[in-house]
């Protein structure tokens, strides 16, 4: 079988997921080399709010499992927050109940309990999450990447077929439905605005299933990340102003402190959105191993250290140090 001049495994995308699978396989022993359309700034998850919770995922089951495991490595990055951009951060998930996340998540959240009507004006639940800051996190992956010797190379995948390695990950997201092709994918849009913090240090996440909204601030050392939009189908990236309009004041009716912040940025991403998650091996086109790691919705950064484990057993067999 031809063998790609970059190594052993090419891994297709710089996301989250496609960057931490490049890790886990690099620092296998395996040779790695990332193939991308864009820089990792450039990619959905850039814009991720990227708080740790299974949201908007499937199947329920398997994503929690793969979230816990992920858990525990952000539990480490956060002793290191200036360098990872990884922080372990109190707040308040609304419309969530402990007798439905309790068995699950308890044994591994110490001190989830119930809000207080102070806390938030409804029922909910008080967690202690960690809260990624996704540019500098994303460079902080990369050269974990580029340390454990692996390369990342420019350059636009059209066609699997045409990525000739003894094995080939698949982690390119949204941009699964034309180059598989997968019909499944779908983008849901997310708006979300940028704004200066004025103080907050505790997020909140308020879902409110009449209006079909779910609303969020999260709090970073130097600004704030205001959303949300669910827009399923929408290929939208620019960001509208009605609706920033109405993301920050649906923020400062959760957080007062939000109407006298200002506003510094708008950022859109494109969910990539299936009814469940595609992790799975496959005979590639040229008789090598075709591995798919995609379709992980709105929680791509919290399952990505699970799933990368998973594909990379599935890709070469047991990971060391896993």
């Amino acid at each position: 079988m031809a063998k790609d001049r970059n190594g052993d495994v090419i891994v297709v995308g710089s996301g989250v997921v496609g960057l931490t699978t490049a890790v886990v396989l690099a620092e296998s022993g395996r040779r790695v080399a990332v193939r991308t359309r864009e820089p990792a700034e450039a990619t959905t998850s850039a814009v991720a709010g990227a708080l740790w919770w299974p949201y908007s995922i499937e199947p329920v089951e398997l994503a929690r499992a793969w979230a816990l495991r992920s858990l525990t490595v952000y539990e480490e990055l956060a002793e290191r927050p200036g360098e990872t951009g990884v922080r372990m951060v109190e707040g308040v998930m609304g419309e969530a109940r402990l007798d439905e996340h309790g068995p699950w998540a308890a044994g591994r959240l110490p001190g989830l309990r119930a809000s207080t009507p102070a806390e938030y004006a409804g029922s909910g639940m008080w967690a202690r999450l960690p809260l990624i800051d996704m540019p500098v996190y994303l460079r902080w992956l990369r050269e974990r990447f580029r340390r454990a010797g692996g390369t990342v190379e420019a350059r636009t995948v059209t066609d699997l077929a045409g990525v000739r390695a003894p094995v080939v990950v698949n982690c390119t997201g949204l941009g699964a439905r034309d180059l598989v092709p997968d019909p499944h994918m779908r983008p849901v849009r997310g708006q979300l605005v940028i704004a200066e913090n004025p103080g907050i240090r505790t997020w909140v996440v308020s879902t409110d299933a009449a209006a079909g909204t779910t609303t969020y601030v999260f709090p970073h050392r130097d600004r704030l990340v205001l959303g949300g939009t669910t827009d399923p189908d929408d290929w939208t990236t620019e960001p509208d102003p009605a609706v920033a309009a109405r993301i920050v004041e649906r923020c400062a009716a959760l957080r007062p402190e939000v109407a006298g912040a200002k506003v510094i940025g708008h950022r859109v991403g494109l969910r990539p959105v299936r009814s469940a998650v595609r992790l799975e091996r496959e005979v590639g086109p040229d008789g090598g191993t075709l591995v798919h790691n995609y379709g992980h919705g709105g929680a791509g950064v919290t399952v990505a250290w699970g799933c990368a484990w998973d594909a990379a057993e599935l890709a070469t067999g047991a990971v060391p140090g896993r």
